[in-house]
């Protein structure tokens, strides 16, 4: 690892479950854009988990260079609060501006935060220390309304899920306590476990590439008698619906009310299945679906 250079940070593994274990801390997991941020006396620079520099996005973010004393790196999320739950649609409207002036007003009337759950430099490289010891270095940087350092839960995993499920949170991670920091490793020491909402959709189309081992659905529900796009899930040609779905007779047009792609093949919306999803966008699409099940009854 080199101070000032990008590298791509540890991701996390995944699991449906809640669990205790000692060997483990457990954290609010945040609904935001991930990144890591250099910061010395003459460098501040916050790199996106895929490299881009979008340090000129989030002008507010350097007021964390007045607590730092020497060179370091800390990984995290950026994140936009609304009612002290993490909004992702504000951010993502803050994550795709370019205007400098927009970008400026917005930084006052929308700031961000950056929260911080590792701390990976100072001055040294610390990847090979444990994540215990790595944290007590972070506790050292003081909280501020643009930084804050997560806070750890240990042994209670179930719990700090059946809360987060009460306040209709993301999630949660759960990190070994011994673990060392992987550069451009999704680790199994790191697990999230994400509160997920199932619901049924119908399935109204979909898109069959003949290369490719999954199909791709496109779902909509009903409102007022009228058929909406919802969002579109990928799901394995293994399963028996694969088979149901390829020999549905196909509608010439799209029967969706507000949505049209010409690669879509049609169906008359009478087959639903089980999706698991984070949470609805302002336009009523889905954010991470995930296929479950076929619903075996037909409507």
């Amino acid at each position: 690892m080199e101070f000032g250079k990008y590298f791509e940070p540890m991701l996390l593994s995944e699991i449906e479950k809640p669990f205790d274990s000692k060997e483990y801390l457990f954290e609010l997991k945040f609904d935001g854009i991930r990144a890591t941020i250099h910061v010395g006396k003459d460098t501040f620079i916050i790199y996106s988990r895929n490299g881009k520099d979008i340090t000129n996005l989030y002008p507010e973010l350097k007021v964390i260079q007045k607590y730092v004393k020497e060179d370091m790196i800390f990984d995290g999320e950026i994140v936009i609060f609304d009612n002290k739950k993490s909004d992702f649609s504000k951010l993502q409207e803050r994550n795709n501006l370019r205007n400098t002036l927009k970008i400026k007003r917005l930084s006052k009337e929308m700031p961000v935060c950056f929260i911080a759950f590792d701390c990976l430099y100072k001055s040294i490289d610390l990847t090979n220390k444990s994540l215990l010891e790595r944290k007590k270095i972070l506790n050292k940087i003081d909280d501020s309304d643009y930084f804050v350092k997560t806070k750890s839960v240990f042994n209670d995993g179930k719990l700090l899920f059946k809360k987060i499920k009460q306040l209709g949170l993301e999630g949660i991670v759960a990190k070994k306590i011994d673990s060392k920091y992987e550069i451009n490793t999704r680790s199994k020491e790191w697990i999230k476990i994400k509160n997920y909402k199932i619901e049924n959709f119908y399935i109204g189309g979909y898109y069959d590439n003949p290369k490719h081992s999954m199909i791709t659905l496109y779902l909509g529900e009903y409102k007022d008698n009228k058929f909406y796009y919802v969002g579109k899930v990928m799901m394995g040609k293994k399963r028996l619906l694969y088979n149901k779905i390829i020999n549905e007779n196909t509608e010439e047009n799209t029967v969706f009310n507000d949505y049209k792609d010409n690669k879509i093949k049609y169906l008359k919306p009478k087959i639903t299945c089980k999706i698991a999803y984070l949470e609805k966008t302002k336009n009523n699409h889905l954010r991470h679906p995930v296929f479950k099940a076929e619903i075996k009854k037909r409507i």
